[in-house]
């Protein structure tokens, strides 16, 4: 036989052989691969979302809108002016009470001087006067009763003459009293109700002031205008709207979780989340907050037997460091078996 055909028939034989060991081998690989799919834990993936502290910014006091110095999405800053109202009857009701005030200190300071010198000498001549009257009635009063005794004067004249001396004594001792109240001055009581009046004048102007100053309505913090809800010349009344604010400096996410999946977290607890809209971006979260009380969920069959409803759990993570870029209502989403 020639030994070069012995060769090629060898070859020929081999070839068969290791293509089927290739198919076999593939195939096998293949199998693993599925196999592997198939038993390998698949991701719990959880969504949530950014979120912000919002502040509604409400007028404390009724009005008409004069003007309204921010737009929607303008970056304000804290102490800055956001909304005028106007309201002429509360500047009047102010100034009234200014009014009032200047009135009772001016009270007050009239009692604490005292009685004036003037008042004093013109208290002191009726005094005087009063004594002069009653001197000239009691002489009149002893010569009418003289004359009674011996009947050249009527009994009736000695009446009026005894009135007389009487209404002369009571004026003298009024004047007497009235010299002696302007020498003493304003009583304790005096001064303690002239001094409350003007206490009590001071607050009402305290109160008017800071109605007043609501007029001005200001930006309690630094931050972004969410909406705005009232435009120049509407009126407004206390506790509507004004416009909203959100807090970009005071961003977190937000997880609606089920009761099961809540189990074994607790605050300060840290995980990774990834933000699509930031390119998919890797963040560390922190746990703050756990919804003291569940709300019910869809429902879902946890036992094959003795089916019952889940409750969601909200929480609140903050970034570790802060996420440029992260802004309200951008979606979050997180591997939860793997946190």
């Amino acid at each position: 036989m020639n030994p070069k055909t012995d060769t090629s028939v060898d070859r020929a034989v081999r070839t068969p052989r290791a293509a089927v060991a290739i198919v076999a081998v593939s195939i096998a690989g293949i199998l693993a691969l599925t196999l592997w799919y198939l038993v390998r834990p698949q991701p719990l993936l959880v969504q949530g979302e950014a979120d912000a502290t919002r502040v509604d910014i409400a007028a404390r006091v009724d009005g008409r809108v004069a003007t309204r110095l921010a737009r929607r999405g303008e970056n304000v800053q804290a102490g800055q002016v956001l909304v005028t109202i106007d309201n002429p009857e509360l500047v009047t009701q102010l100034k009234q009470a200014e009014a009032a005030r200047d009135v009772a200190a001016a009270d007050l300071k009239r009692i604490i001087v005292g009685t004036r010198v003037e008042v004093v000498d013109s208290r002191r001549a009726a005094l005087e006067a009063a004594e002069a009257n009653a001197k000239l009635a009691e002489q009149t009063w002893n010569r009418t009763r003289q004359l009674t005794a011996r009947d050249f004067a009527s009994v009736q004249k000695l009446d009026e003459a005894t009135a007389n001396l009487d209404v002369a004594r009571r004026s003298r001792q009024q004047a007497k009293l009235a010299l002696v109240e302007a020498i003493n001055g304003y009583t304790a009581e005096e001064h303690g109700v002239a001094q409350a009046t003007v206490v009590k004048a001071e607050a009402a102007i305290a109160t008017l002031q800071a109605q007043v100053a609501e007029l001005t309505v200001k930006s309690p913090l630094t931050g972004q205008v969410y909406h705005t809800d009232a435009d120049p010349g509407e009126y407004v009344s206390p506790g509507v709207p004004l416009l909203t604010l959100v807090d970009l400096s005071d961003v977190w996410v937000r997880f609606e979780l089920r009761e099961d999946l809540v189990s074994g977290l607790k605050i300060g607890d840290r995980f990774e989340v990834r933000v699509p809209a930031l390119g998919d971006k890797l963040i560390s979260v922190e746990v703050r907050k756990i919804a003291t009380r569940g709300e019910y969920a869809g429902w879902r069959a946890t036992r094959a037997t003795g089916d019952f409803d889940l409750r969601t759990f909200e929480i609140h993570a903050y970034p570790v460091e802060p996420v440029p870029g992260l802004r309200p209502g951008m979606s979050v989403y997180a591997d939860w078996k793997s946190r």
